[in-house]
């Protein structure tokens, strides 16, 4: 039987997969197993979500879930998954609920789930989560029950936050970003609720893009996932940087004044050269996954800086940067992590330290970036009907050792099946972007046959 937490929480199309019921019956559990790890004193939890038509609908069963367990819900409306993550420590709630699908189509919700202090849950509460949603017992009554309340501080809290973690207290006369112009998408999602005006508080001239939500178009061909439109926009605008965000914000990607995309791995790269020539980086450590470019080894390799490498899933990451005490870490994808200020990736974050990198030292983000040269890269996502076959599979398995042979040390290839889709994704890096691109396709014909 599947997990039903998948690397990002639980995760499907609203209403078919991820029903009010499951909803409900979700909260409910964690609730229940939340109190009994904490001596069942009466829970406080914090309810978010993105702006998806959805949401709505599975906002109310969660808190309907909650409040059945016995716990007071603060509910904070429509605002990134790192400001309710930030609303749970700074209210000292036991418990975050985030319902959104991140970067997925509008179809799909999710449920994320964030315990005290918002850190994201292990797998052992997850699964214990889930061997409860059909617990019943003891349900309170009287004045036993939860309450709710519409926490609208919760906003003005976290830009505050924001600011002072990105680009630090404002009592110079001139802004710290002043001088730069950006460009923000925020994907029709959590972000257009206040990335635009954080970033203009932290002096950066901007125009936005698909800061419109109207429950239908989150992630509707803009984001971080479509990034055509900002290039275009940065160019047409002169502007000095593009950033795009994702349906929930918790991960940004950039593009450069020549409208070039910057991914994560480059975004970890300008970071961690910044936080090293300050004494902030732990350890001389970065903590990223196994999809990160070769390129960035090699840059942080010449940087004196090591990379520890954990499996994908920014879970995974956080968890390794707490084992140890690391001070960065994140993924290609853009969810970049910074535990001093943030226990979950947050790309508005992430935004405001590369932008005041690039105030500090006067060099546009082009340059800066320029320290990684990445090696050709193809990645190719085959839907299949059954992810376990793949990873079976001797057929596929004799595939991806053929093409190791043939790439030897000068590349390497990564399958991984999707964790909240129907997919296996293929990564291949090559000498070449014509050998990268012909063995995923070879690589993607037979995973498609067998799966």
């Amino acid at each position: 039987m599947p997990r039903l937490f998948g690397t990002d929480g639980v995760r499907g199309l609203a209403n078919r997969d991820l029903t009010p019921e499951l909803a409900l019956a979700v909260a409910a559990a964690a609730a229940r197993v939340l109190a009994e790890q904490d001596d069942y004193h009466r829970q406080l939890a914090v309810v978010g979500r993105d702006p998806r038509a959805s949401g709505e609908m599975l906002e109310a069963a969660v808190v309907a879930g909650l409040t059945s367990a016995g716990a007071d819900v603060l509910r904070v409306g429509v605002l990134p998954t790192p400001a309710v993550a930030f609303t749970v420590g700074d209210r000292g709630a036991d418990l975050g609920v985030m319902i959104s699908a991140s970067h997925n189509p509008m179809p799909d919700n999710g449920i994320k789930l964030f315990a005290a202090g918002g850190h994201k849950l292990p797998d052992a509460v997850e699964d214990a989560i889930a061997a409860r949603l059909d617990d019943h017992a003891d349900r309170p009554t009287g004045a036993a029950i939860g309450r709710v309340r519409d926490l609208a501080a919760a906003r003005e809290r976290y830009v505050e936050h924001l600011v002072l973690a990105g680009v630090g207290k404002m009592s110079d006369p001139e802004p710290p970003l002043a001088g730069i112009r950006m460009v923000v998408d925020c994907a029709n999602g959590a972000a257009a609720a206040v990335a635009p005006e954080v970033y203009e508080r932290a002096g950066a001239e901007v125009i936005a893009l698909h800061a419109e939500p109207d429950g239908l178009n989150i992630n509707d061909n803009c984001g971080s996932t479509h990034l055509d439109e900002l290039s275009a926009a940065v160019l047409a605008n002169q502007a000095d940087l593009g950033i795009a965000h994702d349906g929930d914000a918790d991960r940004c990607l950039a593009v450069a004044a020549d409208g070039s995309v910057v991914d994560g791995d480059q975004l970890m790269a300008v970071l961690a050269l910044a936080m090293k020539a300050d004494g902030e980086l732990t350890d001389d450590t970065l903590v990223t996954t196994v999809m990160s470019n070769l390129g960035l080894h090699v840059a942080m390799r010449a940087a004196g800086i090591k990379v520890r490498i954990t499996q994908v899933g920014d879970r995974y990451v956080l968890e390794e940067l707490r084992a140890g005490g690391f001070a960065l870490g994140g993924e290609q994808s853009g969810h970049i992590v910074l535990p001093a200020c943030a226990t979950t990736g947050d790309g508005l974050l992430t935004a405001l330290r590369v932008m005041a990198r690039m105030a500090a030292t006067g060099k546009s983000l082009r340059e800066l970036a320029g320290v990684l040269t990445p090696l050709p890269q193809a990645l190719v996502n085959v839907r299949v009907a059954d992810k376990s076959a793949v990873a079976d599979s001797a057929e596929v398995q004799a595939a991806v050792a053929a093409a190791e042979a043939e790439l030897g040390e000068s590349g390497r290839v990564l399958l991984r099946p999707s964790g909240t889709e129907d997919l296996v994704r293929v990564m291949v890096e090559a000498p070449t972007p014509q050998e990268a691109d012909e063995l995923t396709r070879r690589l993607a014909a037979v995973i498609g046959s067998v799966g």
